[in-house]
Parts: C-alpha cells; structure tokens; sequence
C-alpha cells in the first residue's frame, strides 16, 4: 500500500536503529546540522567574489587564483566517499565533530595567510574536512529523525539550507569583502564551526557504527583518485582548454579508474559503496539529478555575476542583493516541497517541474542586453530559477537516503554530495568554454579595426546568453532523464526490506541487499 509520506515509516531506513523513541532533543540537533551544512553550502561559493582581494594582498598571479578554488574541489570531491564510508564505521558523532573542528582550523589558518601557498593548503585541508563533515551531517540528519512528518519538516529545512547557501556565500563574500576583508570570508566560518561543536557535543548522542566494518581499501584508491583526475582535469579543461593533456589525460585516467571502481565494487566482501545503494531507482535518480542541477546551476551564479557587475556595473554586495529573491524563493520552496508535495506525489513531478522551472529561467536570461533594467530583465527569471532550485533540492537529500539501511547512511550522503560535485566541475569546464567561445566568435564576426567597449561588452552578453542557452538545454535533458529514472508516485519502503537492522553483520561478508531491484 503505498505510504503518503515523503519519508519511511520507522523501519524502512536509517532510522531503523532498532528503536523507534524520538529523541527529544531532535529540533536542536537539526538546528547544529543546518548550521554545519550552511557553513559548508557558503564555502563553496563565499571565496567567488572574495578573490581579487585575496589576489592584490598575497600578490599571486591570475593563473594561480583557479587553484584557490580548485585545492578545496579536488580534495573535497576526492575525499567525498571515503569520508561517508568512514562516518558509518567509526561513527557520525565522530567525524561530524573532526570534520567541524578540523574545518574551523583550517578557516583560521586562510584567514590569515601570509602567501599564496599557505592560502592555498589551508583551502586543501578545508575541502578534506569539509568532505568529512557533510556526509556526516546528512547521515547524521537521517537517522534522527524518525516520524515520518517529522522527517519530512527535517529534511525541507536542510533542503533550503541546501538550496539558498550559493546564493547566500554570493552575498555574505560580497559585503565582507566591501565592508571588512577578504579575510573575514575565511573567518566567518569559526562563528558557524563554534555554534555546531558546542551544539555537537552537548545534544548528538553516540552513533551507531558498523558492526564488523571494515574499509574498502581498494575502492577508497580507485574512487578518491578518479574522482580528484576527474575534478582536475575539467578544471584544467575550464582554464587551459580541452586540448592539453592536462585536461585530457586525467578525464580519461579518472574514467578509467571509475570504471575498476565500479567493477571491483560487485566483488569487494564490504563494498566502500554497496551496489544495493544505487541499484534503487529513486536513489539512483536522486544522484543524477543533483549531478545535471549541478552542472546546469553554474551557469545562474559565476555567469550572471559576471554580467551585473562586469556589463551593469553593480557592486559585489548589490550583486549579492539582487541574488536574493532567488535564494529566499529556493529556500521557501524547498520547505514546501518536502513538507507539502513530496508525502503526495513524490519526488518525479517535483523533479520534472524544477528542471522545466531551471530551463524557462536560462531561457527567460538570453533576453538580457547591455543596459538592461534589474526589475524588467533579472528579477522574473531569478524568481523562476530560484522556484525551479527549491523543488529539486527539496527531493534530493530525503530521496537520496530513503531506504537504506543505517550502516549505508554515510555513503548514501556522501553521494549526494559526490554528484554535487562532480556536476559542479563539469559546467564549469563545459560552460566556460562555451563562454569563451561564443564570445571569440562573436568578436571575429563584428571586429572591424580596433575593438571598443561597446563591442566588447556585446561579445561578453553574446558569451553569456549562449551560456544560458546550454543551461536551458542541460536542465531540460534533466527533465526527461531524471523523469524517466524515477518512479511514480510516493515513497514506499519495498516490501522485503526487513523492519530491523541485523544486530551484527558477518566479518569479510557482505549482508544481502534489503531492497527490490529496480522496476
């Protein structure tokens, strides 16, 4: 019988510890999470606008500014399964407290940089810490909740924290970065680190941890190092072309390996991510769908700042003010979807309807020009993207863990996170390069003698709405694709899964899959 709720009924899950009591600190424990996930979700985009800054201060070169970012995405996405697998088996409690502290360190070490190659380490040590630490919050988030309407008002918050915190870095680097330093970008992140230790350590109770787990030695080889020549080579496709053998080369290493990985996982005795994970079609297509989002969301934020602040002329903080009806209409949409729809149609429609969503705003962005009003040109087709956002992040973290066992939380988490990721790196590579060359194309179509500003800045909006246009196009392949993996209607717990987690697994075995192939 199909269930109405958007989460399982005790049992079916994470949740399924073997006790069914809710914890009567939960709502506090939501809030630690929320604060940890937003300190993560900004981190990924607050350095953005913090960069030129940081490049006058420590007198590094523009060359060198990529790897600012690029440290933190490769050990971040490298780490992101190891990390996952690793909460389960020492415990969430564990890493989720490591992972805070050892973030807030390496904050404070950034902050006060003297070079760049101490920036640099700091924002490496941030992406390892970060890829213990968010896993660890989303497994963590899994199983203490356990109603299900409970579950889905959980989930609906760190869906919005999920869904505005891009947007929400956008703002805060731009006005630390006009109003205090560059620095601060780093610094902020103790203020949030300091909120969830204490909250960590007076409220998480101890965690449940694998028995008899042990690491996946040599998948945690073949996955971290794909994923970093995966990460590494679109970063280097993004600043150096597709034709180097430095983007090339590691494209085709990281396949490869991703390839032994996923062969050798069918036989590993305990997988570092069970196929029983992702052989589910609603997991699986949570994971792709937050993959193309992903990829299609870069275009919303690095392109369109660039065109309110390089072509309109605002301001790192009004740019950020103007980012805000998106970010606040993502974050109320995420609430709403897990809390409203998902208990009654499921994670299909939600995820169709944000794709198209996505796909009508990158369309609705094509028609910006060079003097472009903020009202007439921006402001619908940030509300429609910020809409079509919240209705995709609002499926995908109570989607993605649905069903798995609680010795498979953290590698379920850590998927999601892993295909965040990925799809990050892949439009930046992608559509950078599309940027590019649409506006050299451009340039030789319209240069007659020495170019002006007029047609420079025409070059530039040419780059941006071809841009758009791919968006448009990735979001609505997303559509179909993710629309077609997952199934209809609710989530339902499978009708073998077993209400009770076995108490103890056999060392060197793998446990028998708890869930029905996918239809």
């Amino acid at each position: 019988m199909a269930a109405r709720s958007a989460v399982p009924a005790p049992g079916p899950g994470p949740e399924a510890a073997g006790t069914t009591a809710a914890d009567p600190r939960r709502w506090l424990i939501l809030a630690v999470i929320a604060a940890a996930q937003l300190m993560v979700v900004l981190d990924l985009t607050v350095m953005n606008l913090a960069l030129p800054s940081a490049q006058r201060a420590l007198k590094f070169t523009a060359a060198d500014r990529q790897w600012v970012v690029t440290a933190y995405a490769l050990s971040f996405g490298g780490l992101l399964l190891f990390c996952g697998r690793l909460a389960d088996l020492i415990g969430r409690k564990v890493t989720f407290l490591t992972g805070l502290v050892g973030f807030a360190a390496a904050s404070a070490v950034g902050g006060a940089s003297v070079d760049f190659s101490m920036l640099v380490t700091a924002r490496a040590c941030q992406g390892v810490f970060g890829a213990l630490l968010a896993p660890s919050a989303l497994s963590l988030l899994a199983t203490t909740f356990k109603d299900p309407k409970e579950r889905a008002k959980a989930f609906g918050v760190y869906g919005a924290v999920a869904a505005a915190g891009g947007g929400l870095g956008l703002l805060l680097g731009g006005a630390l970065t006009s109003y205090l330093s560059w620095r601060w970008c780093m610094y902020v992140n103790l203020v949030f680190a300091a909120i969830a230790i204490t909250g960590g350590v007076l409220l998480v109770g101890r965690q449940q941890r694998t028995p008899g787990g042990r690491l996946d030695v040599p998948g945690v080889v073949a996955v971290s190092g794909g994923m970093f020549c995966l990460v590494y080579g679109f970063s280097n496709a993004a600043s150096h072309g597709w034709h180097t053998p430095s983007a090339w080369g590691f494209l085709v290493a990281g396949i490869a390996l991703l390839i032994v990985f996923a062969a050798w996982q069918s036989r590993a005795a305990q997988p570092l991510l069970p196929p029983r994970v992702v052989l589910d079609r609603n997991r699986a297509g949570a994971y792709l769908t937050v993959l193309i989002s992903g990829a299609g969301t870069f275009g919303v934020f690095l392109f369109l700042v660039y065109y309110m602040q390089v072509t309109l002329g605002y301001s790192a903080v009004t740019s950020g003010l103007a980012m805000l009806p998106m970010v606040a209409l993502s974050g109320l949409m995420a609430n709403l979807g897990n809390t409203r729809l998902m208990p009654r149609i499921g994670p299909k429609p939600m995820v169709i309807a944000g794709m198209l969503l996505n796909a009508a705003g990158m369309v609705w962005l094509t028609r910006i020009g060079a003097h472009s009003g903020y009202a007439s040109a921006l402001l619908g087709p940030l509300m429609v993207t910020g809409a079509g956002m919240g209705l995709i992040f609002g499926m995908v973290a109570a989607t993605g863990t649905f069903g798995v066992a609680p010795r498979d939380a953290g590698v379920a988490s850590a998927s999601i996170n892993t295909g965040q990721q990925l799809g990050g790196s892949i439009g930046t590579a992608l559509l950078n390069t599309i940027a590019a060359g649409a506006t050299t194309g451009y340039l030789a179509d319209h240069l007659h003698g020495r170019p002006t500003p007029q047609v420079l800045r025409l070059a530039a909006i040419h780059g941006y709405t071809t841009v758009f246009w791919w968006c448009a196009g990735i979001f609505a392949a997303g559509a179909v694709i993710c629309g077609a993996l997952l199934r209809s209607g609710p989530l339902t717990r499978p009708a073998d899964t077993p209400a009770r987690e076995p108490r103890q697994a056999t060392p060197g075995r793998e446990p028998s899959p708890q869930i029905t192939p996918a239809r």
